[in-house]
């Protein structure tokens, strides 16, 4: 594993993570501005790791995001030039914020319709956790990279503190009563309902997915922490706990 540091380790400041991590509470409330500010922090970060590979930035870059959800993204990848695709299974989530979905593509992540080695970077940001086999979709995501090209997959760790959306911390004593206590307190369903939209996803299996695939793995992070504190990923257990979400970033 190549762990060359990178433009992006530099802006993994205590500064940005608090930014971040504050922007959690309006997710329900206001997700235009959680969003938003998640947006802009992915676009700098595939920048940064582009850059390094390629010398190049994200001008002209075709960037196909996996479970790109209601739109937030498109705004801010076309403002640095990407060609950004978003690829959706579910037409009700594209058009949820009422935001314009042009380019948009219905597929599954773990098919996606797109031919082999067809993008410049291939990019999905908390969705793995959504899916029922991420692992597929990660090699899809492989699959439709160009030779040369970036693939990075970001997912919520499920023990740690985000790992069960809006149902936690109820998920530490497991997915199902943390979505039944839900509907009792709330009066329906949650949104992310475990076994059908909400699965448990380990730091371990991503690491356990790294070690096993024919991409050459770059780097291995926990997105919302400051570089000091990238050591966390490699401590079994801690990692599990703390590291809210794990980023693998890798070239094919």
């Amino acid at each position: 594993m190549h762990r060359a540091e990178s433009r992006f380790a530099h802006r993994a400041t205590l500064r940005r993570s608090l930014r971040l991590l504050g922007s959690f509470r309006f997710e329900q409330t206001d997700p235009a501005t959680f969003y938003g500010g998640i947006a802009a922090d992915s676009a700098a970060m595939l920048g940064d790791f582009y850059l390094d590979l390629t010398g190049r930035d994200l001008d002209g870059a075709t960037v196909l995001d996996v479970g790109g959800g209601p739109g937030y993204f498109a705004d801010e990848f076309a403002r640095v030039g990407a060609r950004y695709i978003p690829v959706e299974p579910d037409p009700s989530e594209l058009h949820a914020a009422g935001l314009p979905a042009a380019g948009a593509v219905r597929g599954s992540g773990m098919a996606l319709p797109f031919r082999d080695d067809a993008v410049d970077i291939c990019f999905s940001s908390n969705v793995a956790e959504h899916v029922s086999d991420p692992w597929l979709m990660a090699d899809e995501m492989v699959r439709v990279t160009r030779p040369g090209g970036l693939m990075v997959l970001s997912y919520t760790v499920w023990h740690g503190p985000f790992g069960g959306h809006e149902t936690g911390p109820w998920h530490y004593l497991g997915g199902e009563y943390a979505a039944r206590r839900y509907r009792r307190k709330n009066g329906r369903e949650p949104k992310n309902r475990f076994g059908q939209s909400l699965f448990a996803v380990r730091a371990a299996d991503g690491l356990r997915w790294a070690a096993t695939t024919p991409a050459n793995v770059r780097t291995i992070f926990p997105r919302y922490h400051p570089k000091w504190a990238w050591w966390l990923v490699r401590v079994p257990a801690i990692r599990e706990l703390l590291v809210s979400n794990l980023v693998v970033v890798a070239t094919k």
